[in-house]
């Protein structure tokens, strides 16, 4: 096979000598001339440092903040000083959303309480309405969609950090403008609501984002994943302050539940001052050393281990080919055109959007009537057990992707949702009486078992591990606008979904788990054939094996070319140089396989052989 050279021409016409990738694996890839000459140090790599722990956890109040916003809403349409505030006066002395103001102040209105099913059209209706207890907020999707978009130009110009504090400030002008609504101005909270989600869009990309880029590579997934299960805690939390507050008769009821949401703004804001930047974002603007001691301190080894050398060198190496990337319109046209990215942006649109599709908050919309079923009346305590199985059961996530890998996680939890929604489905469309639900008893309690085992499921694959995989599909010169664009995505299907399931679930009620099942079906194929294994390699890597184009079935076993086997990353940016050093890889693969002459292979087992290994046993 013929090799390309590490000293080839790049695009610009210079000669560019690969530095050698990181291999923290038992045997190092650095030559054994290098060694000699290079005194680097080569000492146990501790599995996580006191830092790198509270730099994850702390920065996962970005989690807080969109779970406990999310969380609230649901529980202040069903308090009486907030519907006698800003829904309508009925003939009949009750307080009701109309359908536009309801639409604008979020997706869908839960009922206070089900009504007399005279009119069919009505009843219809009122079968959605009295079940939906976990409401999507129409402006706060919309505004989240927006803050995840403009988040991603500004990160690029002053910084992770600086751009997590200034959308906090945002989020403050939003809570500001929501607590100040006067009564029947329901306009103003509805625009409180589409500026506050611009403060939480934003953080929604940024922090995973920042996560991605400054944990160690050996528990990047757990940390991004922290992620998901601060979002479940705030959504918790959020139940649980609604369950003691809707007792008030004033507007403290709804007030203290969003005056605490600045308790989450403040810490996260100011707190995020004290922490470093990110060290990749850094070093791309000249400040070596501090990416270096950044890097040092997490890690927690010294400047001249192998692992900071090697990893110095990739950021170095991804840094000489970014050299005259385009800004502005020309940036985005450059980064479709760039090797395998438009795959890779597809990919990550696809994956956030199928995080929506797999049905999770579909259970929390069904939640009152599944567990009306089974004799619990008060829908704050409903939340409270939905919200509890599913912070609770996130812990595992953490375990899960960094021992079991994304690829298997993802494949197993789709097969697991898949079965639990058909099951769901089926029982509460042939056995529920959904008019009244205490008549099947059995139905309800066989609901509420296969909703909570459904959101175990999904809080240990799919909630937290979608975020992860965003935050390392992409290289450093695109990462903030791809980024932007996938987290796009998961806002705009989490406002299709919220503000369409009542006129679904209207005409064929349980029916639609059906429907879900089906997407979980697709989904698993989707993480089959497209989605690389990324336990265990740095974000180097990942944009290697991507442009390689390693087959993901075989990913987990992938090693990197050695140094001399390899082209550099402005080589890989180059289309035609990148592809035409692919099908040499392919060749060389198949005519190994086919002479039987033992070789080196990229990718050599099948994914039916992926390491389930038990994490960074290799530390040593």
């Amino acid at each position: 096979m013929k090799i390309p050279s590490p000293n080839k021409l790049s695009r610009g016409g210079t000669r560019t000598k690969s530095p050698p990738l990181t291999d923290i694996s038992g045997e190092s890839a650095i030559p054994d001339r290098e060694k000699r000459g290079s005194n680097l140090d080569e000492s146990h790599v501790p599995w996580v440092t006191w830092r790198s722990l509270l730099l994850g956890a702390f920065v996962s109040i970005g989690g807080i903040i969109f779970g406990y916003d999310t969380g609230q809403i649901s529980g202040f349409l069903e308090m009486d000083n907030f519907k006698q505030r800003f829904a309508q006066l009925k003939p009949d002395g009750s307080y009701r959303f109309n359908n536009v103001r309801s639409g604008l102040i979020v997706s869908m209105v839960s009922g206070y309480r089900c009504m007399s099913l005279n009119d069919e059209a009505e009843g219809r209706m009122c079968v959605c309405v009295c079940v939906c207890v976990n409401l999507t907020p129409f402006q706060l999707s919309i505004g989240t969609l927006i803050g995840a978009l403009l988040a991603g130009p500004l990160t690029d110009r002053i910084g992770r950090k600086w751009s997590i504090f200034f959308w906090c400030i945002i989020l403050h002008i939003g809570l500001i403008i929501q607590i100040s609504s006067p009564s029947g101005k329901w306009y103003q909270f509805m625009m409180g609501r589409f500026v506050t989600g611009f403060g939480v869009g934003a953080c929604s990309l940024l922090v995973p984002m920042y996560q991605g880029e400054i944990a160690p590579r050996h528990i990047r997934g757990a940390m991004v994943c922290s992620y998901q299960l601060f979002v479940t805690l705030g959504i918790f939390i959020a139940y649980c302050i609604n369950f003691g507050t809707e007792s008030m008769e004033n507007t403290a009821s709804w007030r203290i539940p969003l005056g605490i949401t600045f308790l989450w703004g403040l810490v996260l804001g100011i707190g995020i001052l004290f922490f470093p930047e990110s060290p990749r974002y850094d070093y791309r603007h000249g400040r070596v050393d501090r990416a270096r001691h950044t890097m040092t301190k997490l890690y927690g080894i010294p400047e001249n281990h192998r692992v900071i050398v090697h990893e110095i060198a990739e950021i170095q190496e991804q840094l000489d080919a970014e050299k005259g990337a385009g800004g502005g319109i020309r940036g985005w046209i450059e980064m479709f055109k760039a090797p395998r990215m438009a795959y890779r942006i597809i990919l990550g649109v696809v994956l956030q959007a199928l995080q929506q599709l797999t049905g999770a908050n579909y259970f929390f919309y069904y939640g009152t009537v599944i567990f009306n079923g089974a004799g619990i009346d008060n829908t704050y305590v409903t939340q409270m057990i939905l919200g509890g199985v599913n912070f609770g059961t996130t812990f595992g996530g953490l375990y899960v992707i960094e021992h079991f890998g994304r690829r298997k996680s993802l494949i197993a939890g789709g097969i697991w949702m898949f079965i639990c929604f058909m099951i769901f489905a089926s029982v509460g469309h042939f056995s529920l009486d959904i008019d009244t639900p205490r008549n099947t008893p059995a139905a309800g309690n066989a609901m509420v078992v296969f909703a909570c085992l459904f959101i175990t499921g999904f809080a240990m694959t799919w909630g937290p591990m979608v975020w992860a995989i965003v935050a390392e599909l992409y290289p450093s010169r695109y990462r903030a606008r791809a980024m932007a664009m996938a987290t796009a995505s998961n806002w705009l299907w989490n406002f299709l979904i919220g503000f369409f399931t009542p006129f679904i679930t209207g005409d064929i009620d349980f029916a639609y788990g059906y429907v879900f099942a089906g997407c979980l079906f697709f989904a698993v194929i989707i993480v089959y054939f497209f989605v690389i294994e990324g336990k265990d390699k740095t974000l180097e890597e990942m944009d290697m094996m991507y442009v390689m184009r390693v087959p993901p079935w075989k990913s987990s076993k992938w090693k990197p070319p050695e140094p001399e086997n390899r082209l550099t990353t402005d080589q890989l940016m180059d289309r035609k140089v990148a592809k035409k050093y692919t099908k040499e890889e392919q060749s060389a693969e198949s005519t190994k396989h086919t002479e039987g002459v033992p070789g080196h292979s990229h990718a050599e087992t099948a994914d039916s052989g992926e390491d389930a290994g038990t994490g960074p046993s290799h530390f040593s």
